[in-house]
C-alpha cells in the first residue's frame, strides 16, 4: 500500500539549538513529520522549500523584544497553518494570536508531545490546545470576540451561499484547504468566546445572531 504523503513543516526560531530540537521532536513523531526548512528569519517560511511547507513552527521573538505579530498576520492572511512556539506564558499574547489566525499557541515548557500533536493537527487545518492555552481560553471574558477579518467575513458568506468549499474556493480564487483553515479560524473565535459552533448550521445561527451575515447575504 501506499504510504500517505509525510506532514512537512518549517521552522522560524533564532536559537539553533531550538530548531535542532525541534526538528528532532517531529522527525520522531509517529508518524514522522519532515522538516523542510529552518532558520531566524521569516523569510524562510516564504521561499524555497519553507514555502511549501503544511505548517509554519513561529517563535514570536525573532532577534528583538517585539512580538512579531505581522508577521503572524501576514502568514495567516495568506492562508498558511501556524503553530506559534514562543518561551512566553502569556494569555494576552496568546489570545492575539489566535485572533490573528495562528492554530494554536504553545509555550516552550510544554514539550515534544504537544508541539508534535500540534503540528500535525495544524496541517489537518484545525486547532490544537493545549494546558497553557486552554487556561487562557478558560480565563478570557472579553466581551468584543469574534470579530473576524475581512477575508473570513467574506469566505464565511461565501461558504453559507454555497454547496461545498469547494465552490467557495473557485469563487474566491483559493484553495479548498485555504477556505476550511479560515472557517476553523472562525470556530476558534466562537470557541473563545464560550459560544462553540462546530456545525454549519450552529455556525449560521451564531453569525445571524451576531450581525456577520444577514439573511439579505444568504
Amino acid at each position: 500500500m501506499a504510504q500517505a504523503t509525510p506532514v512537512t513543516a518549517v521552522i522560524v526560531d533564532d536559537h539553533p539549538a531550538v530548531r535542532a530540537g525541534v526538528a528532532q521532536w517531529l522527525s520522531a513523531g509517529s508518524p514522522p513529520i519532515r522538516v523542510a526548512a529552518s532558520g531566524d528569519d521569516v523569510r524562510v517560511a516564504w521561499s524555497g522549500d519553507g514555502a511549501t511547507a503544511d505548517v509554519v513552527i513561529l517563535d514570536l521573538h525573532l532577534g528583538g523584544p517585539t512580538p512579531a505579530m505581522g508577521e503572524l498576520r501576514r502568514l495567516a492572511e495568506a492562508g498558511r497553518r501556524v503553530v506559534v512556539y514562543s518561551m512566553r506564558a502569556d494569555d494576552d499574547i496568546a489570545l492575539r494570536c489566535l485572533e490573528l489566525g495562528a492554530l494554536s499557541y504553545l509555550t516552550k515548557a510544554e514539550g515534544a508531545e504537544h508541539l508534535v500533536e500540534a503540528t500535525a493537527t495544524a496541517a489537518a487545518g484545525r486547532a490544537y490546545t493545549p494546558p497553557a492555552l486552554a487556561g487562557a481560553l478558560a480565563g478570557d471574558r472579553s466581551a468584543n470576540r469574534p470579530t473576524l477579518s475581512a477575508r473570513e467575513a467574506e469566505v464565511l458568506v461565501e461558504w453559507f451561499q454555497s454547496e461545498s468549499k469547494d465552490l467557495v474556493g473557485q469563487r474566491l480564487g483559493i484553495s479548498p484547504r485555504t477556505v476550511n483553515t479560515h472557517l476553523e479560524r472562525i470556530r476558534i473565535k466562537y470557541a473563545m468566546n464560550g459560544r462553540a459552533a462546530p456545525t454549519k448550521a450552529a455556525l449560521l445561527a451564531r453569525a445571524i445572531q451576531d450581525g456577520l451575515v444577514r439573511l439579505d447575504d444568504l
